[in-house]
């Protein structure tokens, strides 16, 4: 739904409407998934994840293990309208979850959070939507 330029300012700062959208289908769909999760569900889920970990670095590296073991890889998606196959996930330098993807020879690395999830999404994708709750991001 667009918004007109006189209620969000648009004209004030010289941007088109476009620009100034509430959200993209994309993110409400996104969204719409972190539903399903019930409250006794996602406890479950960051108690199994994150059990014996002493600090937050710990608690990402019981994620990714959770994430690993749990998410069916490879699987398609696609980024910025390309298609692309998630391979793996991984951690980077900054201790982040990432979707190691590869299209032809090429192989990029996104934080787990940004990368937009095919419908349907692959079995184990509700440990993403967890971690993605759990991190804050949901």
């Amino acid at each position: 739904m667009r918004w007109p330029n006189r209620i969000l300012g648009g004209e004030k700062w010289g941007l088109p409407v476009k620009v100034m959208k509430r959200k993209s289908s994309a993110v409400r769909r996104r969204n719409s998934r972190l539903l399903h999760l019930s409250k006794a569900k996602l406890e479950e889920m960051i108690e199994q994840a994150t059990v014996d970990a002493y600090n937050e670095s710990e608690q990402t590296t019981g994620w990714l293990t959770m994430i690993e073991e749990n998410l069916a890889v490879p699987f398609e998606t696609t980024v910025l309208g390309v298609p692309v196959t998630v391979e793996r996930v991984d951690l980077n330098r900054n201790d982040e979850i990432v979707a190691v993807c590869t299209r032809g020879r090429t192989h990029q690395s996104l934080p787990i959070l940004d990368l937009p999830l095919p419908a349907p999404p692959p079995a184990g994708a509700e440990w993403i939507e967890a971690y993605g709750r759990w991190r804050g991001a949901g």
